[in-house]
């Protein structure tokens, strides 16, 4: 099978940049299928980015290379990380981005070497693409540099249980459609409790008449918060660290 290398960054598609590293990655690895999962990051957004890794790294075929670049320290002393984890391999910086590889059991890590000549502001074409593309076309992990024991790790913040019995959460992300994903996870019924509103948990979001704003479990396993063909973000004025309780259904 041909090699696989995904892309994740925040450079958009306008200026070539995503372009550069494809020609870096196609010069070393000439036979790699290369797919874009998405350059629409916000900017220097790496909490963004670290969740929507966390969707995806594990979807893809085994010795997978996943390169993902928003790097808002590129040229700090930030250190370049590439990760062995569950089969496959992840390229990106050490700010968290690549922490849902990292907190996987048996996770390996080496800090990468800087290419004498790469720029100071583009270690996605000069560090990282060159470093995927070894991966991609056979070199070991530890060929590539020294391990590392203490990469970044980010976490999602975790649900707390209230003295009522509610469990207090927050929104972690808003998508591209303004549906809220929240930190709560839910197996059974009940209701949201956001901005002075009490939405009971649906299946799908064709449950509530258009326009109605609802609860539900996505495809994620997390609560998100939603309107039926609209824009629950803009509707509600959610932001990121917004304040959400679950009230789980009463017990028979």
């Amino acid at each position: 099978m041909r090699p696989i290398v995904t892309l994740l960054t925040d450079f958009g598609t306008a200026d070539g940049y995503v372009a550069e590293m494809k020609g870096v990655l196609l010069t070393h690895a000439p036979d790699a299928t290369l797919v874009d999962v998405s350059h629409e990051v916000p900017a220097h957004d790496v909490e963004s980015a670290r969740l929507a890794v966390a969707r995806y790294w594990r979807r893809f075929p085994r010795g997978t290379v996943h390169l993902a670049v928003v790097d808002p320290g590129v040229g700090s002393a930030r250190a370049a990380l590439a990760v062995e984890s569950d089969g496959r391999f992840l390229v990106g910086p050490d700010n968290g981005v690549l922490s849902p590889a990292l907190l996987a059991a048996g996770a390996q890590v080496v800090a990468l070497p800087l290419p004498p000549r790469a720029a100071p502001t583009f270690h996605g074409r000069d560090l990282f693409a060159p470093a995927a593309a070894r991966l991609a076309t056979g070199t070991p992990l530890d060929a590539l540099g020294d391990p590392i024991d203490d990469p970044v790790v980010r976490r999602t913040p975790e649900a707390r249980r209230l003295a009522d019995g509610g469990i207090e959460g927050s929104v972690i992300a808003i998508d591209r459609f303004g549906n809220a994903i929240t930190n709560l996870v839910t197996l059974g019924g009940g209701a949201i409790e956001v901005e002075g509103r009490a939405l009971p948990l649906q299946r799908v979001y064709a449950d509530v008449a258009p326009g109605s704003p609802l609860a539900l479990v996505g495809s994620n396993g997390l609560v998100e918060i939603a309107v039926r063909d609209g824009n629950a973000a803009a509707r509600l004025g959610l932001v990121r660290g917004a304040r959400v309780v679950l009230r789980p259904a009463p017990r028979a």
